[in-house]
Parts: C-alpha cells; structure tokens; sequence
C-alpha cells in the first residue's frame, strides 16, 4: 500500500511538473509574440514621447529595442537624442529658446522592470531603473535673451507628455562613465571636457500632482553628479582632483583635492617660453560652490552664486624677470576685476570667502641673480559682489575685499580693497596697516628683489592708503620704527654674487636714512608715493611695490635709483658686451705680437 501511495504521489508530481512546463512554454511563447507585435508599437510611442515632451526640439532615434515580458526589462542599441535645428531657430526667433540644448549617444540603453502593459493600456511607465553607459554628451551654450514682455506661461512637462502617458515614475536613473563637452555654439569650439562622469536622477515622476509638488526639484527628489580622480594634462600643467560632487537640489558643488601641478622646475620652466610667463603651483584642498542656481543657468545661460569658498588652500607663483614680456601685451588685463570681464557669460558670486590660503609670490631678478619670495600666511577673508553682470553694475560698481593675513610668517596684515567693476583703466585702492616685525626678516625680499639689504631695524607698525590702476599708484605710508641700518647693493654677474656699495653704504647710513620715525623731538613723517607700473608688473606685484616704496621714502633712500629688471639685464649685458670687446682686442694683440715674433725669427734664420 505504501509503495502504491509513493508510485501515485511521484505520478502526480511528474504531471504537475509538466502542466508547469507547457505553462511556461506558453508564457515564453506568448512573450516572444508580443515582444515581436508591440516592438513597433513601444517604438513608436517613445519616439513621440520625447518629441512631444520636448516641443518637437528632440528627436529620439535608436537601432533596435529588446523586450523581454517575462523580466520585464528593455534595451536600446545605438541610441541618439538630436535637437531640431529648424524648431530650435524658430524659439530663439520668438526669443523661448533655452540657453543650452543637448546632444547624446550610447551604445545601450538598459530599462529594468518595465510594465509594458501599464505603459500601453493604462498609459502609466513605471520603471525601477534606467541605466546609460559611457554615454556621449554635449551640451551646446547659445547667447539667446529672452524677451521681456513675454507674458505667454510655457507648458509644463506634465502638460507636454499627457496626450502620450498619464505618468512617468523612474526610481533611479544612472549616467555612468559619460563623456560630456560643453561646446559653444557659435563657434562650434569646446569650452570644457569631462571624462568619467556619473549622474544619478532619484525618484524622477512626471504627473498631474509632481509638477506643482515644491519638494521636488526638476520633478525629482534629487539630481546628483560626481567625477572621481579627474586627471587633465597639457606640455606645462597637470591638474588633478580627488572628486568632484554636485547636487542640483542642494544648489551645491564640492571639489576637493584640486591640484595645479607645473611639469618643470620655476626657472626651467620660465626659459622654454620666449617671454615672461606666471607659473602657477596650486594645492586646494578644498573649493565649494553653494546656493548656484542651476535651472537659471540652464535657462538664461547666467551664473550666480551665493558664496565661494575656497580653501585651505596653498598658491605659489613665480615670475622670471629676465624673460621681456610678450610686444604689446599688458597684464592689467589680468587684474582680478579684469579677469571677471574675460567670462564669456554673465556670472555673479555674491561672496568669495577665503579661509587659510598661504600664498607665495617669487620673482627672479636678473640683477642680483636670485629669487625673492614674499609670504602672505593664513590669508583669509571675504569679497563681495564679484560680477560682470553689466545690470548688476549698474546698480553697483564696487567689488570689497576685507582680507587679513600674516605677512612674510612674521607680522600680521589687513587690508581692504575696493574693486572698480567699471573703470576703463582697471582702478581700485586699498588701505591697511601692518603689524610690528623684526626688519631684518625683509631681507629675503629686500636683497634680491631690492637690492638693499637690512643690518638692524625695528617696524613698530605701517598703514597706508593707495590709489592705483593699469599705469601704476599714488597714495600715503606711515611707517614707523627704529634703529634702521641697511647696506646698499650692486648686482653680480655671471652668477657673482651682489656686493656692497661700501661708500654709498656709508653714505646713506651717515647722510640720507632717518634711523627712526618718527626722529626724537620731530612729528611722524608720512611718505606720498609715486609708482610707474611696468606692463609686465602684475597685480600682485603692483600692490606690495606701492608699500615698499613708501617704505624706503620714509627710511630716507627713495633718492637712490632702482634699476627696473630690464634696465639692469641692459647694463649686464652691455659690461659682457665690453668685456668680450676687451678680450677680442687682448687676443688680436697677442696674435699681432705672436707673427711679429715670427716673421723676426725667420729673418733672423735668413
């Protein structure tokens, strides 16, 4: 009985089985035949999704379309996105179009967990993911204004899409490892390129209620993009980044561990260029970007920030003062209002604050055949109202700086600079005063940039007030301190190192340098500057060289001339140039008397 009972029960197992089979078999059947039957129709109703949820600015096109019913999962061969051109020229005739349009392509578009059926009969696409790989991007930068009575409202993309779907609910959409360009339109050019980008759309649900729903942004509840390791080289620089992350909702960018690296040593690099150019070596450890508004980027192709922060950060620039600058070429242009002016579109940062930057600018002077660096530590701070918008402008022209800082790692600085946004020459001023230093540690400055090196000296302090634009500056320096002896410096050649002007040493000590100010019984005397800015000067170099000649006027050698980097290359080269002429003459000599020698023993032989 028991073996019949386990005979019947394998029976029934054996049967049961089988219908499953033929079910599946049917299952698999059907989906096959409806994969091949709806494949048109699923075509179809994409393409038309997007050209009408674009306004007929998009074209969809793709290869082929994989369905699998059962799984409920698509892909996509060959994809492309395309703008139309002629519907695109017709918006920016009208003055509707937006400032940026796309172009994409990739290889494989993967949808997963697709309800065909609630796409087709109930007009709803519910999907769980959608995932592009290494896809091909271009975003397109048009100067389009807007017209500014429009009073017509857009369709919402709810609106657009509803004659084709009721809705549209994505939990996550995944760009993985695109490259994308942004290029500008006019010129066909591109501005910038990004490898290895990945963008993630969470929760993307397009409705009669989503798009009035105010927490969410773009009709998701986040758009977020990312670059690891980003790495660009060209034959000076390397730049690097540990990451790169953005959140459209958060109105946020966060970079961190941005490196500017130079390929060559300073003075190796400065002499592969015919003329003087910065070198850059930049070490960020971090840079962030809040309150940027996106969707007035994209819209009106504007750039506006609430704060830039930057730092802690190290920035070290050298200049080759032996190298000529470039004919015609005047770095006023490069002034930090100036450089606002070179952005191609209208940007505003309501405030760049700065927090412990240390910068290092170094020059090589020719003259003494050596470098000289001045230090500015801990440089930290705020400016505001940094824009080229001309409407913003107009309302306001100034540009504030309140920045403080150590000053050669020994005294502290604070300055305030106030920034012409308009000024045809470039103008601005700055105040400020510095604290008590040991005048000696200037010698690291003083001597090879200068020429003038410090024996004893005490700053109790400094402050100042400077007018300066593209030509040069004028302003006042009180500089107080005592016990001021210095030795005057000629320059070396060859690589000779600078001597002392024994006399004009003497001098200077005995007749010309008032040893302290202010003098025993006297008031303070105050220094008014004058400064002739050289083209090549920066401006960096242009504000510590108004401080430093109000410091040599009230120490009492302002008298004493100071060859320009340029006039001192002259000289040197004009002593090699005698000197060269002084030994072809020794040598003609030599050989004059070496045939005189000659002929008289032949003579002597006859």
């Amino acid at each position: 009985m028991a073996q019949e009972n386990t005979g019947n029960r394998h029976a029934w197992l054996k049967w049961i089985a089988g219908i499953l089979a033929v079910i599946f078999l049917l299952i698999g059947a059907a989906a096959l035949y409806f994969s091949a039957k709806w494949k048109p129709m699923l075509s179809e109703k994409l393409k038309a999704g997007v050209e009408e949820g674009s306004g007929g600015l998009y074209h969809l096109g793709f290869k082929d379309i994989h369905l699998n019913l059962i799984t409920g999962t698509a892909s996509i061969d060959e994809v492309t996105l395309n703008p139309d051109t002629a519907v695109y020229g017709k918006l920016k005739a009208a003055k509707l179009a937006p400032a940026h349009i796309f172009q994409l392509s990739l290889e494989k578009l993967q949808l997963n967990r697709l309800s065909i059926i609630e796409a087709l009969f109930k007009k709803r696409v519910e999907l769980n993911s959608i995932v592009l790989r290494e896809p091909s991007i271009q975003m397109i930068h048009y100067r389009v204004p807007k017209k500014p009575d429009t009073v017509k409202e857009e369709k919402t993309l709810y609106e657009l899409i509803s004659k084709t779907f009721r809705s549209v609910h994505v939990k996550v959409i995944r760009i993985e490892d695109a490259n994308f360009d942004y290029v500008n339109g006019a010129d066909g050019k591109k501005k910038n390129s990004i490898k290895h980008l990945g963008i993630t759309v969470e929760d993307l649900l397009i409705d009669s209620l989503s798009q009035t729903d105010t927490t969410r942004y773009y009709y998701t509840k986040g758009i977020n993009f990312a670059i690891i390791g980003y790495e660009s080289k060209d034959k000076m620089y390397t730049m690097t980044a540990d990451s790169i992350l953005g959140s459209l909702a958060g109105k946020r960018v966060t970079v961190k561990g941005f490196k500017m690296i130079p390929r060559y040593p300073d003075l190796a690099f400065s002499r592969m260029f015919t003329y003087g150019k910065d070198r850059y070596d930049l070490d960020f450890k971090e840079i962030s970007l809040s309150g940027l508004d996106f969707v007035e980027f994209n819209t009106s192709g504007t750039i506006h920030l609430e704060a830039l922060k930057i730092g802690p950060a190290r920035a070290g620039i050298f200049l080759n003062r032996e190298k000529p600058a470039p004919p015609g070429l005047d770095k006023f242009k490069n002034f930090p209002h100036m450089a606002l002016r070179k952005i191609p579109i209208p940007t505003t940062i309501d405030t760049l604050k700065l927090k412990n930057i240390d910068v290092a600018y170094t020059e090589y002077n020719p003259i003494s055949q050596k470098k000289g660096t001045i230090y500015f530590d801990r440089l930290r701070g705020n400016i505001t109202h940094l824009t080229n918008d001309s409407s913003r402008i107009a309302e306001n022209h100034f540009a504030i700086a309140q920045l403080k800082a150590v000053v050669m790692k020994k005294a502290d600085i604070d300055i305030k600079i106030n920034f012409d946004l308009q000024a045809p020459d470039a103008a601005f001023s700055y105040t400020g005063k510095i604290g008590p230093m040991n005048m000696v540690d200037l010698n690291v400055v003083s001597k090879p940039l200068g020429l003038i090196e410090i024996e004893s000296g005490k700053m109790q302090g400094a402050d100042f007030s400077i007018r300066a634009n593209r030509y040069g500056s004028k302003g006042a320096v009180n500089f107080r301190y005592t016990d001021l002896k210095v030795k005057l410096l000629k320059e070396g050649e060859d690589g000779n190192p600078t001597k002392e002007k024994g006399l004009l040493s003497f001098l200077a000590n005995t007749i010309l340098i008032k040893d302290a100010n202010p003098t025993k019984g006297e008031a303070a005397r105050t220094a008014n500057i004058t400064f002739e800015r050289s083209p090549a000067a920066s401006f960096f170099n242009l504000l510590w060289k108004g401080v430093f000649i109000g410091l040599r006027e009230t120490a009492g050698i302002g008298i004493v001339p100071v060859k320009t980097p340029e006039q001192g290359m002259k000289k040197i080269q004009q002593k090699k140039e005698e000197r060269q002429e002084k030994r072809e003459k020794r040598r003609a000599e030599r050989q004059k008397k070496k045939e005189k020698e000659q002929k008289k023993g032949e003579n002597n032989d006859g």
